[in-house]
């Protein structure tokens, strides 16, 4: 990640915290220098430690930062992830920010990495979707490759995604793709949802980049990926579950999408303790 990006973000994080101060350990008499441990409380997979140890450096470059669990690292309750030297109040002061960008990321890693493993053995990649939390993408998007999985379109400008709502609103397939074409730099790949056998005979006909099955059944799907045979790539998109991810991997697709892993992960359990 950028890392003028990265200080930028991190700096609106820590004042959405702290404020203009720390009415409660500004008033207090800490010790300068105490050694804490940031701890795993259940096992997962481990993202962000990068990102905390920056928020401690952000607040107090005199700080030591030991990183014991690199991002993408199987952890286990009990395992230290972090040790953190350094003056008792700048700790205090990160504690917060830097435990809630570990667990958030943990918990999409860990849940990535279980979507990932229903897929070992196949040739198909799992991708996420713009369902994540605004002003947190970034940090999002980078869990799930640290679980295993894959970035679809970072955002609106970097990738052609004709929608249903496009195409309502447009009146066909044929004419977006058209339209697209007229205004659009050869060199961005187009991608059509496709929510009907009928539609992806129109999305081939207009020779796109990417068909996505939306919402198809697995008994569709099959038809959809025979009736296109290899001459485009093809996702598969809605309703995806660790129950039915490898039947639909079985069905031809070359990649899968969901937002579950960004949207309905639960935080890992971890926390800061001071020796």
């Amino acid at each position: 990640m950028d890392k003028i990006f990265l200080k930028k973000q991190l700096e609106k994080f820590y004042l959405e915290d702290v404020g203009y101060k720390d009415i409660t350990t500004d008033n207090l008499q800490i010790d300068k220098n105490v050694e804490a441990v940031i701890l795993a409380k259940e096992k997962g997979i481990v993202a962000g430690t990068e990102f905390a140890e920056y928020v401690f450096k952000l607040i107090d470059s005199d700080i030591k930062v030991n990183i014991l669990k690199k991002d993408g690292q199987s952890i286990k309750q009990g395992d230290e992830i972090i040790q953190i030297k350094g003056s008792g109040k700048s700790i205090l002061k990160g504690e917060r920010l830097a435990l809630n960008i570990i667990q958030r990321l943990s918990g999409i890693a860990t849940t990535t990495h279980k979507f990932v493993e229903k897929l070992r053995g196949t040739n198909v990649k799992l991708l996420d979707t713009r369902k994540t939390t605004p002003g947190f993408r970034a940090f999002e998007k980078y869990a799930v490759k640290v679980g295993g999985g894959y970035n679809h379109r970072y955002a609106l400008y970097d990738m052609v995604m004709i929608k249903d709502n496009h195409i309502k609103l447009v009146g066909s397939i044929k004419e977006a793709v058209k339209q697209i074409r007229k205004n659009v730099s050869p060199m961005v790949k187009i991608e059509v949802e496709a929510s009907s056998l009928s539609q992806v005979k129109e999305a081939l006909e207009a020779q796109v980049d990417v068909i996505m099955l939306d919402n198809m059944s697995l008994e569709e799907m099959e038809k959809a990926v025979k009736l296109i045979n290899k001459r485009t790539k093809i996702e598969a998109s809605g309703n995806i579950t660790l129950d039915n991810i490898q039947q639909v991997a079985k069905t031809g697709v070359d990649f899968i999408s969901t937002g579950a892993p960004i949207h309905s992960s639960k935080w890992l359990d971890i926390s800061l303790k001071f020796y």
